[in-house]
């Protein structure tokens, strides 16, 4: 009678993990994916150093420019001063609010105006062949046939990037711009670039500054009552500070810009390997380095490694390989060292404007020489925080470059109010 009345023994409770597991199987699947594509879309705006949501806050006005000066500087109170864009604010193209998005829509699209050039071949001491890439279309239409050397225009003298020529994007918003500006502008291609042969043995490297001296030289000769300026981009504004450091006072120049300059390979080169991103951009650039020397195979696996350029994975396995061996250095590290124009600012004797920005995927802002170019009364350096690698893209459309504007206030300033090196 007892049995019949008993109740059943009591189950262990249900394990916690179990009751989750169940709780969980009752959302829809779709919650699921939808949370996942959130943390993958928070995850590639970390990765790509977004930052919309921030400019978004502000109301898309951007930041303003760091000026860094010595305070007594001739070139700042009677130019810079005068450069309302340098006192305004950079706001990047939102939908370009990354240094990554910027960089490569400035390499593979760029919007770029059309640019027509005439191109002059300059032969140098060594027999090596440089391009020099006339812009046509603009006032002062250059006619190499019937020039005349008592023109007095402005001539701006371009020097591109690595890998990059004259029909590079950012070279033609540079080009097209001065050239409305009532300049004469030439693109100085780097040896074996822009479609020229390789004449002699020797390549460019961001060490060798004789190619930009005899072509300044050799335009200075043909012109010269014509006020001459140089503007350099990333490694072209790493060689020409070296130039104008090394020649000094020398330099028949009335002023320069440079642009995203390296400043210093030994620190960009181990920046370059720290992060997965960075490595990329190495990977690319070993890319562009060697799609350069497949170009011109026959000579350059005569004075350098072949095989150790053909197995290169990265920018500085290919510098081991070829660069250093051009360079005649015995590392690369001595090479990165011997071409950082960041051991030159200091001599500088012309008006130099630098620009920088802080999120350059490529150029690490720990390269730039902050104290140096505040110690040179005659550079004066400018960031921004961002802007990437030479892009600078703005407005809705991303048809502007903003230090594209920035450099043809800056020179056309200083013709107005040309001002003698500062000791």
């Amino acid at each position: 009678m007892n049995s019949l009345n008993s109740s059943p023994p009591p189950q262990p409770p249900e394990s916690p993990y179990h009751l989750l597991l169940r709780a969980a199987l009752l959302i829809p699947a779709w919650h699921y994916a939808l949370g996942l594509c959130f943390i993958c879309a928070a995850l590639l705006y970390n990765i790509l150093e977004c930052h919309f949501f921030g400019e978004m806050i502000t109301g898309f006005r951007g930041q303003p420019v760091t000026l860094t000066f010595d305070p007594s500087s001739q070139l700042y109170h009677r130019v810079v001063s005068k450069c309302k864009l340098l006192h305004g604010r950079y706001c990047s193209t939102p939908w370009l609010s990354s240094p990554h998005l910027q960089t490569a829509f400035v390499h593979y699209f760029g919007n770029p105006p059309f640019v027509d050039y005439t191109r002059q071949l300059f032969v140098a001491s060594d027999g090596g062949t440089i391009a020099l890439d006339w812009v046509g279309n603009s006032p002062c239409v250059v006619d190499l046939k019937s020039a005349i050397a008592d023109d007095k225009s402005p001539i701006i003298i371009v020097i591109p990037g690595l890998g990059n020529a004259a029909d590079s994007a950012y070279v033609k918003h540079l080009s097209f711009r001065m050239a409305k500006s009532s300049c004469r502008v030439v693109v100085s291609n780097h040896r074996g670039l822009g479609g020229a042969p390789v004449t002699s043995d020797r390549f460019y490297t961001a060490a060798w500054t004789d190619d930009i001296r005899a072509v300044i030289d050799h335009i200075h000769g043909k012109y010269p009552e014509a006020p001459l300026f140089a503007v350099g981009a990333s490694v072209g504004a790493n060689i020409l500070v070296k130039y104008l450091g090394e020649d000094g006072s020398n330099v028949p120049l009335v002023g320069a810009a440079a642009i995203c300059n390296p400043w210093d390979s030994l620190l960009c080169d181990r920046f370059l390997r720290r992060r997965l991103v960075q490595r990329l951009y190495s990977i690319s650039l070993t890319a562009s380095l060697k799609d350069y020397a497949n170009l011109h195979a026959d000579t350059l696996s005569r004075v350098s490694n072949w095989e150790g350029i053909k197995k290169a994975r990265c920018a500085r396995e290919f510098d081991d390989a070829a660069t250093r061996i051009l360079a005649k250095c015995k590392t690369v590290d001595a090479y990165y060292r011997q071409c950082s124009s960041a051991n030159y600012v200091e001599r500088v004797e012309v008006p130099l404007l630098c620009i920088s920005s802080m999120d350059d995927p490529v150029c690490t802002s720990e390269a730039i020489p902050w104290d140096e170019c505040r110690l040179n009364r005659n550079v004066i350096l400018a960031t921004t925080q961002h802007g990437g690698h030479l892009p600078f893209f703005e407005g809705s459309t991303a048809t502007s470059i903003w230090w594209v504007k920035v450099v043809d206030e800056f020179l056309s300033t200083l013709i107005s109010n040309p001002i003698k090196e500062q000791k």
